[in-house]
């Protein structure tokens, strides 16, 4: 609410456990809101709650059994985010067609933006799923 994207949002409220400056989780977030890019293509909830979950379990060498058991947390993600909004596709979730809203100029971030965005609760729902389910 204080005018940071959605993923740094999220990706920024845990910054503390990652042990990592919030300068630097918005800088490394900051690629991923209003969709990627305001592109309108993943939730930016999504790839905040996805950069967490790669600093928390990601792996470093070439390992398929440790890419699988990552890859499997972030399909758990996604597949419990689904369910409790139907996609993990921001224009889906703004109810927008596509092509609709794109652009790169982010939107003014106002009271009345805040209102009819569903955002605010997607970075609660993300962050929520991360504390219970991870």
């Amino acid at each position: 609410m204080s005018g940071f994207s959605c993923s740094q949002a999220v990706f920024c409220a845990f910054a503390d456990e990652l042990n990592m400056d919030i300068d630097t989780a918005q800088m490394l977030s900051s690629s991923f809101g209003g969709g990627m890019g305001r592109m309108r293509e993943v939730c930016g909830t999504v790839s905040g709650a996805l950069m967490v979950l790669g600093a928390k379990y990601g792996y470093t060498r070439r390992n398929s059994e440790k890419k699988a058991e990552h890859y499997k947390r972030v399909q758990r993600f996604a597949e419990v985010f689904k369910k409790n909004t139907g996609s993990i596709i921001c224009r889906e979730l703004l109810g927008l067609k596509s092509g609709e809203d794109t652009g790169y100029i982010p939107s003014i971030r106002t009271d009345e933006y805040y209102k009819k965005r569903p955002c605010p609760e997607l970075v609660y729902l993300a962050a929520k799923i991360l504390e219970e389910e991870f």
